[in-house]
Parts: structure tokens; sequence; C-alpha cells
């Protein structure tokens, strides 16, 4: 398998702000943005060429990655002008492939983090002759995701999409975003319509009898969607508990990278991340947290679980719970956020206006405080 697609067509609503200037693929996740860790672990399976599926600010990744020489790889980009859903976006991609119809074509999502081995599911694929094979993975709780049972034998029996009541989970097995396609399947797609791979692709070939399979892997994965999964990804390549070519420093409790300031008074636990350019001042605590390009944690700070956005402020003594702030934002000082708040890009917040606990002076009298937020 020399060949992949590469699926970074999506908007990343659920990550708003951090996705109102960056689409989600190229957010900073344990110190590069998250797609250069999946182009890493894809090349050192043995992939030399990804044709990227675009759509959403699709000129940043050009910009980002070029040719994609400098990682060892071939890279091209195809981007959609409307929307084509996820096996529309495969067939659209193939139009670049230069797969033989018998080929293995990798295909795999932009916002999965997984530990899976491309290249033995690549080898299950070929030693088996299906037509497509599917990574899986069993969770807790699959009301979420995609149901994909199997049979002894391996095969897939039915996909079920985000069942609805308790009779509906037949397993815990659920989609993993990750496949090979022999090459002539990704042919037999529509072309230039929406088309589904889970509600519509897959389930025509269980139909017609092709041969689907499943292949269970309990490595690590995560789907990065959410803000407090971004966050997660990311402390956890820096503390190793999921391995990438790409980290940009060793695995450990925290990742400082060149050019960022962190006051010898500070404390860095949990996986945090600190980008270029960003400051830490003194008495500042940050655990478990993505500090970006540029931004600024004030003096007896906390910061929990949390990502602050490039060029952002966090006031002195201001407190992060599980909060997401935009690209140059401003927290002054004595503000305390409490998990879910998010907070718009550029947003200006005064000190001591969103508190768990009262302020330390009388109503009015913050007004005259100084504001102080390095």
């Amino acid at each position: 398998m020399s060949e992949a697609i590469l699926l970074v067509g999506g908007q990343g609503t659920r990550l708003r702000p951090l996705t109102s200037h960056t689409p989600k693929p190229l957010l900073p996740v344990a110190g590069v943005p998250f797609l250069t860790h999946q182009l890493a672990r894809a090349a050192a399976a043995g992939v030399t060429r990804i044709v990227l599926a675009t759509s959403y600010l699709a000129e940043l990744f050009e910009a980002e990655y070029g040719n994609g020489a400098r990682l060892g790889l071939e890279l091209e980009y195809v981007t959609e002008e409307t929307a084509l859903g996820t096996g529309g976006a495969i067939r659209n991609a193939a139009r670049r492939l230069r797969s033989a119809p018998g080929d293995p074509v990798l295909v795999f999502n932009g916002d999965i983090l997984s530990g899976v081995d491309i290249a033995a599911l690549r080898a299950h694929h070929r030693a088996t002759g299906a037509d497509v094979t599917l990574h899986l993975k069993r969770v807790a709780d699959p009301r979420a995701f995609g149901l994909v049972p199997t049979g002894a034998d391996g095969r897939v029996t039915a996909f079920l999409e985000k069942p609805q009541t308790p009779e509906e989970i037949i397993t815990d097995q659920i989609n993993a975003g990750c496949y090979v396609f022999t090459r002539s399947v990704i042919d037999r797609i529509p072309p230039d319509r929406v088309v589904s791979v889970e509600r519509e692709t897959f389930p025509a070939l269980l139909a017609t009898n092709a041969h689907v399979r499943g292949v269970v892997d309990e490595s690590y994965w995560l789907d990065l969607g959410t803000p407090a999964a971004f966050v997660q990804g990311s402390a956890d390549l820096v503390r190793g508990r999921v391995t990438s070519p790409a980290l940009p420093g060793p695995a450990g409790d925290a990742l400082v990278l060149p050019g960022a300031r962190v006051h010898p008074g500070a404390l860095l636990s949990g996986g945090t991340v600190v980008a270029a350019g960003a400051v830490i001042d003194e008495g500042a605590v940050v655990e478990g947290s993505v500090v970006m390009t540029g931004a600024r944690i004030g003096r007896s700070a906390t910061v929990h679980a949390s990502a602050v956005g490039r060029h952002a402020r966090i006031g002195t003594g201001t407190s992060l719970d599980a909060a997401v702030i935009g690209d140059g934002a401003t927290l002054a000082e004595g503000n305390e956020l409490p998990p879910g708040v998010r907070i718009a890009c550029g947003a200006r917040i005064p000190p001591y206006s969103v508190r768990l606990s009262a302020p330390p002076t009388p109503c009015g009298q913050e007004h005259n405080t100084r504001e102080h937020v390095a």
C-alpha cells in the first residue's frame, strides 16, 4: 500500500472558537499540527503518497505541507466545492490516485488520534482478499457511534448507525474511521454527488455479498472532535500514552517548545504544551492544557484541562477549568471560568467579571481595580 486518502474537509464546529481561523486537523496537538502526527504515522507504515480531501479553509493545508517532501511523502490536494459526504469525498479524491484496480488504498479521517498498526491492517487486507477492511474499536458506550458487528470469521455482518434504543446495541464494536479499500471498490462509489460511506457504501457492499472485514484493535483511539478530547489527546501524546514519530521532544509531564518562556516559579504538569512565543508567569499552575503560540498566562493563574488560543491573555489570579479561550482574547485578573465555558476570539473580559465565588470587593469597586493581565 503506497497510496492513501486523508479526509480533512470538516469545519470542526464542535471545536469553535479554536477552528474559527484554523481547520481542525491543523490545530496544534502536542506541539505540531494534528495532521502532522497522522502523516508521520502513515509514512512510517510505508505509505508514500497521500491525497488530501479538503474543503474548509482548504488553502491552509497546502500552505502548511506543500508537496510533502519534508515528511517523506508526496501530497496532493483535492478541494470539494460543495459538501459530498464521506463516500463522496473519497470518490472525489480518488481521481488523483495512481493505484491499479487491485491495489489496497488506505482511507482515514483527519480527526482521529489512533495507535492502530496501519501496516498490520494492510497485511490483513491482503491476506484475506477483502474488498474493504475496517479498523474497529470496542467502547464502553457505543451510542454515539456506528456499530459494526462481525461474525466469528471476522466478516462484517451489518452496519448500524448511532443506535437509539437498547435493543439496537448488539455489539460494542464501532467504526474507528480507518479503512483499507481495494481500489476498484472506491471506483464504484457514484461520483459527483453526496454519498455516506457509512449509510450507503458499506451497507450496499454487504447487500451484494462483497467481502467486508473488521479488525478489532485494542490500541489507543480518540475522536478529537470536542474541546475535552482535543486537550486530552494532546496531553496523552506528550505523556507517551500514544506514540507519534512527529512528537517534537521526549515524552514527559510537559512539553515546552523553543521560544517559549516559563518562569522558574511556574508549575507545568499533566502533559501540558507551551508553544513558541508563549509566556508562563511566576506562580502560574498549568495542568493538562494547550497554551498556543504567543499566549500569556499571568502570575498565579491556574489553568486546568483548557485550550488557550494564540496570543490570548490570562490575567493575574484568573482560573480556567476545562475552558476554551479563542485567539486574541483577554481575560483580566480575578476571573474564574467554570468547565465548558468558551470565550470568543478577541473578546475582552474585565477584572472579576466571571466568578464562581464572591469577588473580593463590593460591586462597583472592582471597576477601579487596575487591569493586570501579564
